[in-house]
């Protein structure tokens, strides 16, 4: 009875005990305390029982990018009370550049799912499932107590103002009941004190309530004609001087002011009724959030230039008859890669603490979504060739607008590039994305009339397609005469297609 009540009265346990036929041993010796189990127990089994029930595992909101801090459950991809294996797919985690599966790294049964699909915004480590080994009860599984969400950053307490010494506040003249005040300009001011008149006798007509030159003289007018008298507001007694207050500057305007509510008010949110609220994914507000560093904190410098690409569309043309499709933008991105390597300089990243030079060349592409602008990376750019590129940029653009970018697709890059020239920009300037030094924009190629000269040195005009490339460079690591150097370089490559071979 010892041992039963040691090991909590399983019943199956007692059978093994008493010796019951059929079953074998699981390993329980007798020692100095009582009955023990050893080592060669079945642990699984073992920890099936009510009373030594392991705890369940929990499913925690993970780190799936280096940038982000919270994410969104859009799907749930198993159900309470279903088994799982290590790897299989649990859930899809929206982050903030794109929807990532969260593979389950045990075996199990998912026995609660604490967040809901649709849950946004939760933060790193909070907890979102658990997981109970086979054979144990999933239905009653208890959520852990000492796992939650973090605790919200409390907000520093705001000292308070300290008390200012009292001011005596001057006595304010007495309005008399019944007079309205005018704001004067200095032309009605000078002749309503010429002719005894005062502004309450009049209508102001100026913009917000001012008593302009125009009032003055109909009153003058209406003094000649005997339709008002002569009238001279009564002076007030003077006051006590006093040291001046400062609710002096904060008081009110003494004239009228119509009566229209302000649409915002410096400083404060706007008025509810005068804007739409737009939800902003996680990745809009991790967007807004490096561009804005960026633009603060990384001093851009931009250099830009004009390339033919003449020789460029006639390689081209002879690829689309050999069914060879490719775009301009992969012979842009070749060019850059292959400047790159001829220019490891401007191959770098800053850290925060100084410039490292990268021993990789991979370009990353500018591809906008509904969700947002992503850059997924062209691996080791510069040893691809045309094709091998172009088929690169199609599949990544579609796991992109897809939202299906694994991580390792879209961290990293040495170098970006951003073109709107599909969208009929001729120029434009790039935000650098941070640890990167450079970002190529490029426009739309246009047709332009340029004066060259024939063999035998005649003057001609001969239609050129060029294109105008910027690059926003960080002069903390790639400096203007770097940078001038590198266009270039670039200009040239691209200009000469076989270079990139």
């Amino acid at each position: 009875m010892a041992a039963s009540w040691r090991l909590g009265c399983d019943p199956r346990l007692l059978r093994y005990l008493v010796g019951f036929p059929g079953c074998r041993s699981i390993g329980l010796v007798k020692g100095a305390l009582g009955w023990s189990v050893s080592r060669g127990a079945n642990w699984r089994w073992f920890h099936s029982t009510q009373w030594l029930r392991g705890d369940p595992i929990k499913i925690l909101m993970p780190s799936l990018s280096p940038t982000m801090e919270e994410g969104n459950i859009v799907k749930w991809l198993k159900k309470e009370g279903e088994a799982v294996s290590a790897g299989d797919a649990l859930c899809e985690i929206e982050t903030d550049k794109a929807v990532v599966t969260l593979d389950a790294s045990d075996d199990g049964i998912l026995a609660k799912i604490v967040v809901e699909e649709g849950s946004k915004n939760i933060r790193l480590g909070s907890l979102i499932g658990l997981i109970v080994e086979e054979g144990e009860d999933w239905k009653h599984v208890e959520i852990p107590k000492d796992v939650g969400p973090p605790p919200p950053v409390s907000k520093p307490s705001e000292p308070r103002p300290s008390p200012e010494p009292q001011i005596s506040i001057p006595v304010k003249k007495e309005h008399i009941p019944g007079t309205l005040r005018f704001r004067l300009s200095p032309a009605a001011r000078n002749i309503l004190e010429k002719h005894s008149l005062d502004a309450s006798q009049g209508t102001a007509t100026g913009p917000r309530g001012i008593f302009t030159k125009e009032d003055a003289l109909r009153l003058v007018q209406l003094k000649q004609t005997g339709k008002i008298t002569e009238s001279r507001p009564t002076p007030a007694p003077a006051a006590t001087p006093t040291a001046p207050s400062p609710l002096q500057t904060t008081a009110g305007p003494s004239y009228p002011r119509p009566m229209i509510p302000p649409v915002s008010t410096p400083g404060q949110p706007s008025a509810v009724g005068t804007f739409t609220e737009i939800p902003a994914s996680n990745i809009r507000r991790v967007i807004a959030k490096r561009l804005t560093e960026s633009k603060s904190t990384v001093p851009h410098a931009y250099a830009t230039a004009d390339c033919d690409l003449g020789a460029v569309l006639k390689v081209r043309q002879d690829l689309v008859k050999d069914d060879i499709k490719v775009s301009v933008n992969d012979f842009i991105i070749k060019a850059a890669a292959v400047t790159l390597k001829q220019m490891p300089d401007v191959n770098v990243s800053w850290d925060g603490e100084g410039p490292k030079q990268l021993p990789f060349i991979d370009i990353s592409v500018a591809v906008a979504t509904d969700k947002g602008l992503l850059t997924p990376v062209i691996k080791d750019a510069a040893a691809k060739g045309i094709q091998e590129i172009a088929d690169s940029v199609k599949a990544l653009s579609k796991k992109a607008r897809d939202g299906k970018l694994l991580p390792e697709e879209y961290q990293g890059g040495s170098f970006s590039i951003s073109n709107l020239g599909m969208f009929g920009i001729d120029e434009f300037t790039a935000v650098i994305n941070p640890p990167q030094a450079c970002i190529l924009a490029v426009g739309r190629f246009r047709p332009v009339l340029k004066l060259t000269e024939d063999e035998e040195g005649n003057a001609k005009l001969q239609q050129r397609q060029l294109i105008t490339v910027t690059m926003s460079s960080d002069s903390r690591v790639v400096d203007d005469e770097l940078a001038t150097r590198f266009l270039k370089s670039f200009k040239a490559n691209l200009e000469n297609p076989i270079r990139l071979a």
